[in-house]
């Protein structure tokens, strides 16, 4: 049993592990982003993160205990300068693990490690933004232009056919067809006939 026993051998010896680990932890840090295999992501991690915990220290000391596994003087500068500041909100949790494929030929499964809050992460979300924004932009004003043509076209065709109408009635009432002769009412005619004259009947027999 291997109680007791933390981490992995990752099929090495001591001192080949600790040169790896030391490598992968240099690289990381000038890269801020790797691919290797889980295993080593896992492992990776527990000494990245306890190095950037030494850069949010900023003495001396931190800066001596950390050349002990940083190869890179450069690497080193890096992290105290930059990534120290980056992270200085953050309580812990400053990496990333993201599974990938397996890997040809050994079939070992490979792994994506890297720094959160990277400078190229926010470009890149900040550009994403504003070409949806782009985008989104001339649509709306697309659908709104192809709105206003079809109502106007729908006023348009309306007008068309009052019009229409009222030129046809128009066109009926100069017709002499569609002219409708006037009748008068029953009234006028009552008056017309008993003011006018009497009827034969009424003016008695003609003298001869």
């Amino acid at each position: 049993m291997r109680h007791q026993k933390a981490g992995r051998k990752l099929g090495r010896t001591s001192s080949h592990r600790q040169a790896l680990l030391r490598n992968l932890v240099t690289a990381l840090l000038l890269h801020e982003r790797i691919i290797t295999t889980e295993a080593k992501a896992k492992e990776l991690r527990r000494i990245a993160e306890r190095m950037i915990t030494l850069a949010k220290r900023e003495d001396l000391h931190a800066r001596r205990q950390a050349s002990q596994i940083i190869m890179d003087e450069n690497v080193l500068r890096k992290l105290f300068d930059s990534l120290g500041a980056r992270f200085s909100q953050r309580a812990g949790g400053y990496t990333r693990i993201t599974k990938l494929a397996y890997r040809a030929g050994d079939g070992a499964p490979l792994a994506v490690i890297e720094l959160l809050d990277q400078v190229k992460e926010k470009e890149e979300s900040s550009i994403k933004a504003k070409v949806k924004k782009a985008l989104r932009r001339p649509g709306a004003k697309r659908k709104g232009k192809q709105q206003e043509p079809e109502a106007k076209g729908k006023e348009a065709k309306g007008k068309e056919a009052k019009g229409k109408e009222a030129k046809g009635k128009e066109a009926k009432e100069r017709s002499p067809k569609g002219r409708k002769k006037a009748i008068p009412a029953k009234g006028k005619m009552r008056q017309a006939v008993s003011g006018g004259g009497s009827s034969p009947s009424e003016a008695g027999p003609s003298s001869t």
